[in-house]
């Protein structure tokens, strides 16, 4: 799966946060926006295996339905932490307050970078090589 690749490396790069000056305004904007594409191809992926395992929902949901929709369906993913990504991803065009972004870098970090690592590594166990064939 083409996204599922995108996703993989995206957040390769995504890991290397932890190595970054976090006193760096740019830094600290850079992750943000790392996280924004993450969690849209995170959700895409999400929302392809819903496809491939038909459920309705795959072929035209909402983030959110998505989410929803994937926790009743597959016993890797954490509703709560992936709708708290929603609502901070929803929020990050109104992030003009430092502390704010700082305070999201933290959840990044802290939370987020391991549940995107958890999903890859949960759909490589369950898919392995029909990855490859899923569209």
């Amino acid at each position: 799966m083409k996204r599922f690749e995108q996703y993989t490396k995206h957040l390769n790069v995504m890991k290397c946060a932890y190595k970054e000056d976090l006193n760096n305004e740019f830094i600290v904007s850079g992750i943000i926006d790392k996280f924004f594409i993450q969690f849209e191809l995170g959700w895409k992926v999400l929302k392809e295996l819903l496809k491939y395992e038909g459920k309705d929902v795959g072929l035209s949901g909402s983030p959110r339905e998505i989410i929803k929709a994937s926790y009743s369906c597959f016993d890797f993913l954490d509703e709560e932490i992936w709708l708290k990504m929603l609502r901070e991803r929803n929020d990050t065009t109104h992030i003009y307050n430092e502390e704010a972004a700082r305070e999201l870098v933290r959840h990044i970090l802290d939370e987020y970078i391991d549940e995107f690592d958890n999903i890859q590594k949960a759909i490589e166990k369950k898919y392995g090589k029909e990855l490859e064939n899923i569209q």
